[in-house]
């Protein structure tokens, strides 16, 4: 797989580049509840957001696991800004190389959700 290599000493985060998102990795990490939450969560905001604005009932190691996966499947977008890491939906992407897949994902999820009451 092919990702974006940060230069040397930098703090940019590597990312596969949308050619090499595949579908599996994709799944895999939308099938953690953890991680589904944090995709919803920046579907709903639309913009992106730091780590801390996320309230998840795991610990913080944990935590950046989730975020990890989800970056290296190719679900989000990291960088820092300043001391901040901050997290984006990759949509275009997600949307370009599956199309309706992200958007149906959301929609079921939420049916859960209202079904299960959370």
């Amino acid at each position: 797989m092919t990702t974006a290599t940060p230069a040397a000493g930098s703090r940019d985060l590597p990312h596969p580049v949308r050619e090499d998102i595949r579908l599996e990795a994709v799944l895999h990490a939308l099938s953690d509840p953890m991680r589904l939450q944090i995709v919803r969560e920046l579907a709903a905001e639309r913009t992106e957001l730091t780590c801390s604005q996320f309230v998840l009932p795991v610990t913080k190691s944990t935590s950046t696991h989730h975020f990890r996966v989800l970056r290296e499947a190719g679900v989000i977008r990291q960088c820092y800004r300043g001391t901040a890491k901050m997290n984006g939906l990759r949509r275009d992407d997600l949307d370009d190389l599956f199309p309706g897949l992200l958007d149906a994902l959301l929609a079921a999820a939420a049916r859960q959700a209202a079904r299960l009451g959370g």
